[in-house]
C-alpha cells in the first residue's frame, strides 16, 4: 500500500525496539518519511510541546507511566494530535476507556501491517482536516471583504460576493429603493441589513414578509391606523413605516402582494408620504425601502403579476445574489460556522466532519441554498454521536438517490431526455455505462461521490469501470 506523504510527524512510542523499528519500516514503505521513535514515554510530552505531531502510535503497557495514564493528558493538551493505541491487552474495558479518552483507533499486537498503515492513514486525514478547519476559522476571523464592518455577518470568499459588497457600499446612502433578487435561502435579508448598516442611517432596520397580505392588512401593517378607524381598532397603532422612520424598511417577497396593495405601495414610493387608516392628513417620512423577491421580476411583469411601473420604481438600484451552487468556495466556510453554531446550541463539542463531506456538498444542488445547508448541518449535529461525524448524519445528501425516479431523465449536459420505447430500449450494460458516466460527470469526477449517487460502494464502482475498460476494443 503506497500513499502520498502528508505534513505532520508520526511518533511511535514503545519500549520494544524491535516493534519500533518494524513499525517504522512499514510506514516508510507506505510513503511516510517524517517518523520519530521513542522507547521512553517520559520524553513524550516534551516532544509534543516542541514540535508539531500529527499521529501518535502509543503502546498502552510501558514502564514509568502507562499509556492509559498519558492518553487523557495528551488529548487535553494537544487535541489536534490523533492517537492510535497499540497493545497486547485484549480487554474490552481497556479499549472502551481509550476510545472514551479520545483515541482514534485501538490495535492489538502483533499488528497487521496493512491494518496499521490504514489506521495511520485515516488518523493523518483527520489531522489534516483539523488543520484545514482551523485555517478556515482563522480566515473567517481575519478576512475583511469590504471596508465596512456591515458585512461581517455574511461569510464568503467568493469574488462575486465581494463585488456585491462593493455595490452595496456604493448605493447604501442613496434614498432610492433597492430591489434584491435571488433564490429562496440565499440571504436576501442579510444583504438588506448590511445595506442599512453601511448607510449610516440613525433609524431602525425593520423587516416584514408581505407575501399574501390582503389590501386592509397590508395597509394597516405598513401605515398603521388611528383609534376607531375600523371595528376592533380600540387604540392607535404605528405601522412599520413609522417604526422604521429614518432607517430602512425591508419588504420581503414583494412579488406576492395583490394589485391594490401594489398601487398603494407605488404611491408611497413616489410621494414619500402615507395616510394611516382613519387619518385625514398624510404623514411624510424619510424611510429607505429595500424590497426582495425569490421570483424573476421580469417574468412577474410579463405575466401581469407585478405592475411594470412598480417594478421600475423598486429597481432604482438592483442586486442579484447568486445561489450557493454557483459559489461553491463558500460551502466549507459556511459548514464550519454552522457546525460551531449547532454544537453551541445543542451544548455539545464541535464535531469533526467526515473526510468526504465537502466533496459531497460540492456536487449537491442546494435548492434551498444557505438556509438548507444550515438546516442540514443542524440536523446532522443533532443526530451525531461520537467524535468524527458520519455521512449518514446528512440525510439530505442521500435524498436524491433514495427518491422515486421518473421513467425518463435529462442528462447533466442538458441534452434531450432519454425515452424508453418498444423500438428503442437500452440493454442493462448500456444503461449501466450511461448511469456511471452521468454520475461521474455530475460528481465532477469524484468517484466516492459518484458511487454514493449510484448506491454502490467505491470498490464496486472501480470494478465496473475496470470491466468497461476491459470490454472496450
Amino acid at each position: 500500500m503506497t500513499i502520498r506523504c502528508t505534513p505532520g510527524t508520526i511518533v511511535l512510542v514503545d519500549d520494544d525496539d524491535w516493534i519500533l523499528n518494524t513499525t517504522r519500516l512499514w510506514l516508510l514503505n507506505a510513503g511516510y518519511s517524517a517518523i520519530e521513535v521513542l522507547n521512553d514515554n517520559r520524553n513524550l510530552l516534551p516532544m509534543l510541546r516542541d514540535r508539531p505531531v500529527g499521529v501518535l502510535v502509543l503502546d498502552l503497557m510501558m514502564p514509568h507511566c502507562s499509556g492509559q495514564e498519558l492518553l487523557p493528558e495528551i488529548t487535553r493538551l494537544y487535541p489536534e494530535v490523533q492517537v492510535i493505541v497499540m497493545t497486547s491487552s485484549q480487554e474490552i474495558d481497556a479499549a472502551v476507556t481509550c476510545m472514551k479518552y479520545g483515541a482514534t483507533d485501538y490495535l492489538l499486537k502483533p499488528a497487521d501491517p496493512d491494518r496499521l498503515v490504514t489506521s495511520v492513514q485515516n488518523a493523518m486525514r483527520i489531522y489534516n482536516l483539523h488543520g484545514e478547519l482551523q485555517a478556515i476559522r482563522r480566515q473567517m476571523n481575519t478576512a475583511s471583504p469590504a471596508d465596512s464592518s456591515a458585512f461581517a455577518s455574511i461569510l464568503t470568499r467568493s469574488r462575486m460576493m465581494q463585488q456585491l459588497f462593493r455595490y452595496i457600499e456604493a448605493v447604501s446612502r442613496s434614498p432610492e429603493p433597492l430591489l434584491i433578487t435571488g433564490e429562496t435561502g440565499v440571504g436576501k435579508e442579510l444583504f438588506a441589513r448590511a445595506c442599512h448598516d453601511a448607510s449610516g442611517r440613525n433609524g431602525l432596520f425593520v423587516a416584514e414578509n408581505v407575501a399574501g397580505l390582503d389590501e386592509l392588512v397590508f395597509t394597516d401593517t405598513l401605515f398603521g391606523h388611528r383609534r376607531g378607524a375600523f371595528t376592533g381598532a380600540d387604540q392607535d397603532r404605528k405601522g412599520l413605516v413609522a417604526q422604521a422612520a429614518g432607517g430602512t424598511l425591508f419588504l420581503d417577497e414583494i412579488g406576492d402582494i395583490g394589485a391594490t396593495a401594489q398601487i398603494k405601495l407605488l404611491r408611497f414610493l413616489q410621494e414619500k408620504q402615507y395616510l394611516p387608516l382613519g387619518m385625514d392628513h398624510p404623514v411624510r417620512t424619510d424611510v429607505r425601502i429595500v424590497a426582495a423577491t425569490h421570483r424573476d421580476p421580469n417574468e412577474l411583469v410579463a405575466s401581469g403579476v407585478l405592475r411594470r411601473d412598480l417594478y421600475y420604481r423598486l429597481s432604482f438600484h438592483q442586486l442579484h445574489i447568486p445561489p450557493l451552487r454557483e459559489r461553491k468556495e463558500d460551502i466549507p466556510l459556511l459548514t464550519v460556522r454552522f457546525l460551531e453554531e449547532a454544537a453551541t446550541a445543542l451544548g455539545r463539542p464541535t464535531p469533526t466532519p467526515p473526510q468526504a463531506l465537502f466533496d459531497h456538498l460540492a456536487v449537491y444542488p442546494f435548492p434551498g441554498n444557505v438556509r438548507e445547508l444550515k438546516a442540514m448541518v443542524f440536523d446532522a449535529v443533532s443526530r451525531h454521536q461520537g467524535r468524527v461525524m458520519s455521512l449518514d448524519c446528512f440525510r439530505a445528501l442521500q435524498a436524491g438517490r433514495n427518491s422515486a425516479s421518473p421513467p425518463s431523465f435529462r442528462l447533466a449536459d442538458q441534452g434531450p431526455p432519454i425515452q424508453f420505447s418498444q423500438t428503442c430500449f437500452p440493454t442493462l450494460k448500456e444503461a449501466e455505462e450511461l448511469l456511471i458516466k452521468e454520475a461521474l460527470q455530475r460528481s465532477e469526477g469524484k468517484k466516492s461521490v459518484a458511487a454514493s449517487m449510484l448506491g454502490i460502494t467505491r470498490q464496486a464502482l472501480y470494478s465496473r469501470l475496470s470491466g468497461n475498460k476491459a470490454a472496450s476494443p
